[in-house]
């Protein structure tokens, strides 16, 4: 524990180890006030493409923790500037929430349905056949297939809900495409969170529940592991994998006693 703490940075999921849902998991608010005290850096990063910085800072103030929105890094941001970068001026057809078309804006990607450059594919309350229709035809006539994550489920309001691959695969399978994906497990997602924190990968800790996306994106990316039991994962599912995280806590709030 005593190494964990010694770490000058700290990128921490969010649905399962800061909340669930609604409401702020127990120890979560001497946490932050532990990593403010400290002096530490800190990132809260998330694969969900819905929500802006903007949205999350103030669902966390709702909640009772003030949190700046530069503290906040999403797979929607991680794709609008994977793109941009990719390819300058591109177009895309995008099938996703506002945190998603909003960070493809700010990077200068337009929205397009004529011949874009990609099909961009997020979390996405509207999801219907026309959609993939839609994107199947695009993909079909050679725009690229971007995923914002590889999660394939995620939680909800309404318990577990379908994410990102689950709503992509109809469209890998119709087209025979393979899509990309650009949040968490993929170390280029990581690596700009430690360029944005400005520490590196040995000085760094990720803390999240899930071993198939953060701790494996921890593991590949060098970071110090480890894996909370608020969240996915239970204990017994550790053993399951062919990798383990360095440390497994009850919560993040284990860290500030």
């Amino acid at each position: 524990m005593e190494q964990l703490k010694n770490k000058k940075g700290f990128i921490c999921d969010m649905d399962g180890v800061i909340y669930h849902g609604n409401v702020l998991l127990p120890g979560v608010k001497e946490f932050v006030e532990w990593l403010q005290r400290e002096d530490k850096e800190y990132l809260f990063l998330t694969n969900a493409s819905g929500k802006t910085p903007l949205e999350l800072q103030m669902k966390l103030s709702r909640m009772g923790l003030n949190v700046d929105k530069e503290h906040f890094y999403t797979s929607a941001l991680a794709t609008a500037r994977f793109v941009s970068q990719q390819m300058e001026h591109c177009t895309a057809y995008v099938i996703g929430e506002p945190g998603l078309v909003g960070a493809l804006y700010e990077c200068g990607v337009a929205i397009s349905d004529r011949n874009p450059d990609y099909v961009i594919v997020g979390e996405v309350q509207n999801y219907n056949y026309e959609t993939i229709c839609k994107a199947v035809s695009l993909v079909r006539e050679g725009a690229r297939l971007i995923g914002t994550n590889s999660d394939v489920t995620g939680p909800s309001d309404l318990g577990i809900v379908p994410a990102c691959r689950a709503l992509i695969s109809p469209i890998e399978m119709a087209t025979g495409k393979q899509a990309y994906f650009v949040g968490k497990p993929n170390p280029l997602m990581m690596r700009t969170g430690l360029r944005i924190l400005g520490v590196h990968s040995e000085d760094a800790a990720m803390i999240g529940d899930r071993m198939d996306t953060d701790i494996i994106a921890g593991i590949e990316s060098g970071l110090d592991t480890v894996l909370v039991l608020s969240g996915v994962t239970s204990r017994e599912q550790v053993s399951l994998f062919p990798y383990r995280p360095r440390l497994i806590l009850n919560g993040v709030g284990d860290i500030a006693k």
